[in-house]
C-alpha cells in the first residue's frame, strides 16, 4: 500500500506509528505539539505550521527512521490525513 507524497512514495504497510502535530514556537524553541493541545492552549504559542509524521522502525528500536510531511495550514494536513486514512480503509476491505 503506497502513498504518493510530495517527498516520494511511502510504503504504509511498513509504518509503525503515524501522527499529526502542530509545529510551534515556544519562547524561541521550536517543538511539535499534539493537535489536541493546540485546541486547548494554542493561543499561548505561535503556530509555525503542521506536520504528519510517518515512523517506520519497530517501536522497540532506538533507530530513527521517519518521514515528515510539512503543511502551512491545518486544512492541508487534514486533507492528506484523509487521503492516507482512505488507503488504510481500502486495504481493510
Amino acid at each position: 500500500m503506497i502513498y504518493k507524497s510530495k517527498l516520494g512514495d511511502l510504503d504504509l504497510s511498513k509504518v509503525t506509528r503515524l501522527y499529526p502535530a502542530a509545529v510551534v514556537d515556544m519562547h524561541g524553541e521550536v517543538a511539535e505539539m499534539s493537535l489536541e493541545w493546540i485546541e486547548m492552549s494554542g493561543d499561548k504559542v505561535k503556530i509555525k505550521g503542521f506536520v504528519l509524521v510517518f515512523d517506520f522502525p519497530p517501536l522497540t528500536e532506538d533507530v530513527r527512521n521517519k518521514v515528515v510531511l510539512e503543511f502551512e495550514t491545518k486544512d492541508e494536513l487534514i486533507g492528506v490525513m484523509t487521503e492516507v486514512a482512505q488507503l488504510f480503509q481500502n486495504r481493510a476491505k
